[in-house]
């Protein structure tokens, strides 16, 4: 039963692209040119919350192999295992919830000054809708000072249930764009 609320929160969290907000930040004085190889800080993957019903192995498996691909491209190769690598990534899966206010009007009136106005009393119903919002950020920390020396993440509003197949290509979408500005220009 936990797996389906995993899978199905995660399904949630990036099947649907209504909303979209990429940042990025790093830091300038530092030569990006230097580093050539990265590996991962664990824990890789850290959900926030830690909750049960978020967390799955599945989803950090999608997420590595995502953010591989995007380094490799980008021409960071994976340390080679016992070698000290120029970076260290580490990756954060943020689920929140937020409010927004819906405010409907119905009714009003209708005619004109010759004929007189007719219709229903206007009333406006005002209500909160709360929805979910998941972060994917993911940091590169100097591997030398353990610094941090770039950031970048995506911010989607959760909706829809897609297969494994969707749930994956959303996740190499996501980290994509996320690591759209590494190296910076």
């Amino acid at each position: 039963m936990l797996r389906r609320l995993a899978l199905l929160a995660f399904a949630v969290l990036l099947g649907g692209c209504q909303t979209s907000q990429v940042n990025h930040d790093f830091d300038a004085s530092r030569d990006f040119g230097a580093y050539r190889s990265w590996s991962w800080k664990e824990p890789a993957l850290q959900y926030r919350p830690d909750d049960p019903r978020i967390r799955s192995d599945l989803t950090e498996q999608r997420i590595r192999q995502a953010v591989a691909d995007q380094l490799d491209q980008r021409g960071l190769r994976a340390a080679p295992a016992g070698t000290k690598a120029d970076l260290n990534v580490q990756a954060y899966l943020i689920v929140e919830d937020r409010q927004q206010q819906v405010s409907t009007n119905y009714g009003g009136a209708w005619g004109g000054p010759w004929n007189g106005y007719w219709g229903a009393p206007m009333y406006n119903e005002t209500r909160n809708i709360t929805y979910k919002v998941a972060t994917l950020q993911i940091d590169l920390l100097d591997g030398t000072d353990g610094k941090l020396v770039w950031r970048g993440s995506d911010e989607q509003m959760m909706s829809g249930t897609p297969d494994p197949q969707d749930r994956a290509a959303a996740i190499r979408v996501t980290v994509s764009k996320v690591l759209s500005n590494y190296p910076p220009r």
